[in-house]
């Protein structure tokens, strides 16, 4: 069976054709760096497990909905550039 693609279409490797790699790398070291802190300050296990859940998924579930397909580094970029410079992109 051969596929024909043409020259323009943009070819991602994706995990389970779902998250790409950097994205998927980048939410790894998230959820390592809030479980060390968590492992670190917080003895009571129902607390780990309510602090990791709230601060993980929303970042979680921004990467797995992937705003038109762009990876969610740039997409955090932006939006920071924009909290800190609204004014920017106001005016333009």
């Amino acid at each position: 069976m051969k596929f024909i693609f043409p020259q323009n279409f943009n070819f991602k490797n994706k995990i389970l054709g779902i998250i790409d790699y950097p994205t998927a790398i980048f939410n790894i070291i998230y959820f390592l760096l809030i479980w060390f802190l968590c492992k670190l300050f917080i003895n009571n296990l129902t607390a780990k497990i309510i602090i990791i859940i709230f601060t993980y998924l929303p970042i979680f579930l921004l990467s797995v909905i992937d705003f038109n397909h762009e990876n969610i580094l740039y997409f955090l970029w932006y939006m920071l550039k924009y909290f800190f410079k609204p004014k920017l992109y106001l005016y333009k």
